[in-house]
């Protein structure tokens, strides 16, 4: 069988002989892939002109249902992919992480959809005033850049590993050309066909190389962004191609880096600690063989605590059963080929020259249901080394498999030093009980780590482990990790658009933003905005409230009723030495008074208020002071119907500007309402 790529819209098979493709358990060629002919430069011309398009006229909102309708149609095929996985070497276990971890990325940046506004693009951070009189201010938009996303990815995590980028890219709005590692791009190529056939993205949104992808960085503009996962040669050498430099194209690296994890000096043997340490450090090893970017190399462990280690961690790798995932029983599949196989064996041979192998061999080893001879399979290695300062192969060679090494430390500060020695690594955890060492320890190497778990009884039962990224979380590292970030939320997909200051009066940014700008004009509204359905709101519509002038009797009587009696609302003798001049009346009853004053009471569109933002108190107001509302629509965020017996609604933001008898704004809040659409009434 060929595997075919996606490009230009169909499938097509590459030309010439093409690599062949095995399956890691049984030996026998799966399929042979090429990408022999394909045009890159046509490729990418496509996705600019027709994916690109396509996504940007979608809003964050609609891009955002299309991941999560794309994350349920998947899920509901999850069976075929997990057939197909087990080839890879992956037990079932492997096969979740991978299948339906890349799907949860799907559904995770479908809500994230939440976070931004009903538009094409993104008003980011704070307005920044630019004059004196607030007629010139500047303010930042991001929209989506105008290239296409080049994600080389590795060959651990063949479905993870394009979702986790892909669900990114979408919700920015950017099309995507996926090159997955050759030896595992079958299980790719099934997702991808499943993902075409579904007819849930649009036309050039994606687009799929199977084979080799040498040649498509001369193409790359400075509009398009690349990513790269795998080992740190291969990224350094693609991150310094000409094309990436002379066209500036972001560029980020997740490369395999030697990641640690550190056992706490309280975590003694009988601890609830010492117990989780070795089944983390256990699991890290053996799941998906060891190959896994994030997998534990390196184990720091209090030096008078060493030989308990050593006995604890390799009896429970001596319970490691190794063979074909689909027989009952087995915990550890094989590694992806041969190729890997070949490659891991080196490693451990060169770390061999530095350091003791106390568990586990490169001889052939008992496989449950298969032939060691037939698979890429190999025995759990455990190592010792007993001078980490001077045998420092350790802090530089990676076996990419399920190989990894006991370092002794003497103190804290050592363990700091030997994990900062990775020279930038994904992850490291430290397993202890003790808040006080795991401040001091993650304050002391976080800079040379992406990300930290502090791994305890408290969080052990929902903790997601060591080697686990999660799509709100960044992923990468500094150093010998690449320099990148992955993923982050929506850290992650802003690193597809681009950030541009705009900078006008206020009533043209509100235009231009869709959201209103404080000092911007006002147009008062003639029917109460509480008596509007979403879609009749305007930005910029306001409501001039009566005006009302503060008591004595309101402050006394808002304490009773609030039960608020802070002294400097009701003891006028307590004053001295405060900045108040005298009796001030309570923040909460100015915001509550303005409620009353901008509220329409009647039964209408508005469904409820749920919730505040942004909050100020600007300036004291004492008793006889008058106040007055601007109550302004201030940004609109459609919502979609849950079932069909949902109330068809969106979300309104209006501005409550408080302001007293000299202009000058008192209180300055945001309300949150929900507000029903139109042919909706009961």
């Amino acid at each position: 069988m060929n595997l075919k790529n996606y490009a230009l819209g169909s499938w097509q098979e590459g030309q010439g002989e093409g690599i062949s493709l095995y399956n890691a358990i049984t030996g026998e060629e799966i399929a042979k892939a090429s990408s022999q002919g394909l045009d890159f430069a046509e490729m990418m011309g496509y996705a600019r002109t027709v994916g690109g398009p396509a996504l940007r006229k979608m809003t964050f909102q609609e891009r955002g249902r299309m991941l999560k309708q794309l994350a349920l149609h998947l899920m509901s095929k999850k069976d075929m992919f997990y057939k197909l996985s087990a080839a890879t070497g992956a037990t079932k276990v492997d096969s979740w992480i991978d299948i339906e971890g890349g799907i949860g990325n799907l559904f995770a940046y479908a809500s994230l959809r939440k976070q931004f506004p009903d538009e094409t693009f993104y008003v980011d951070g704070d307005t920044a005033p630019l004059s004196k009189g607030g007629s010139f201010i500047g303010h930042h938009i991001c929209v989506p850049k105008r290239g296409v996303a080049i994600h080389i990815n590795a060959y651990n995590f063949p479905i993870w590993g394009m979702l986790e980028k892909i669900a990114v890219n979408f919700l920015a709005g950017v099309p995507a050309i996926v090159k997955p590692a050759t030896v595992t791009s079958f299980l790719t190529e099934l997702m991808v066909k499943e993902i075409v056939d579904s007819n849930i993205l649009p036309a050039g949104a994606l687009q799929l190389i199977c084979g080799s992808a040498r040649g498509i960085i001369e193409h790359v503009t400075s509009q398009d962004v690349v990513t790269f996962t795998g080992s740190a040669t291969t990224g350094k050498m693609l991150k310094s191609h000409p094309r990436i430099t002379e066209e500036a194209v972001p560029f980020t690296m997740e490369a395999d880096s030697l990641n640690c994890s550190v056992l706490g000096q309280d975590a003694v043997p009988g601890t609830a600690e010492f117990d989780l340490f070795i089944k983390e450090v256990s699991r890290e090893m053996t799941v998906k063989c060891g190959q896994k970017c994030t997998a534990i190399r390196r184990i720091l462990v209090p030096e008078n605590l060493v030989d308990d280690v050593k006995i604890a961690l390799s009896g429970r790798l001596a319970k490691t059963v190794v063979g074909d995932p689909s027989v009952e029983g087995v915990r550890m599949g094989a590694l992806a080929g041969f190729d890997q196989r070949v490659e891991v064996i080196e490693k451990v041979n060169q770390l061999a020259k530095s350091q003791e192998m106390v568990f586990g061999t490169l001889d052939s080893i008992d496989v449950k249901g298969a032939s060691f001879d037939k698979g890429a399979f190999i025995s759990p290695i455990l190592f010792y080394n007993d001078s980490p300062f001077t045998k420092t192969d350790v802090h530089n060679v990676e076996a990419f498999g399920p190989v990894s090494t006991i370092i002794p430390y003497k103190n804290i500060d050592e363990a700091i030093e030997l994990a900062q020695m990775g020279k930038g690594s994904l992850v490291c955890s430290i397993v202890t009980a003790d808040d006080d060492i795991a401040k001091e320890f993650v304050l002391g190497a976080a800079a040379f780590h992406g990300r930290i778990l502090i791994l305890n009884a408290d969080c052990a039962k929902e903790s997601t482990g060591h080697g686990s990224p999660m799509p709100m979380l960044v992923h990468g590292g500094p150093g010998r990790a690449g320099g990148g970030e992955e993923m982050g939320g929506k850290r992650g997909v802003l690193h597809y658009m681009q950030r541009t200051a705009v900078q006008g009066s206020p009533t043209t940014l509100t235009k231009l933003t869709g959201v209103y700008q404080y000092g911007a004009k006002q147009e008062e509204a003639h029917i109460h905005v509480f008596r509007k359905h979403f879609e009749e709101l305007v930005i910029g519509e306001t409501v001039f409230t009566h005006k009302h002038t503060v008591t004595d009797a309101d402050i006394v009587n808002f304490a009773n009723v609030s039960g608020d009696n802070f002294y400097a609302h009701v003891d006028e003798t307590s004053l001295d030495g405060t900045i108040f001049e005298g009796r001030v009346a309570h923040g909460y009853y100015i915001l509550s008074k303005a409620a009353g004053m901008f509220v329409d009471p009647r039964k209408g569109p508005v469904l409820l208020n749920y919730g505040l933002e942004d909050c100020r108190f600007t300036k004291p107001v004492y008793p006889g002071a008058t106040i007055g509302v601007r109550f302004t629509v201030k940004e609109k965020v459609d919502q979609e119907k849950r079932s069909e017996d949902d109330i068809a609604k969106g979300i309104v933001k209006f501005l409550v500007d408080v302001y007293d008898e000299t202009g000058e704004t008192v209180a300055i809040a945001t309300i949150l309402t929900m507000v029903r659409k139109l042919n909706q009434e009961e």
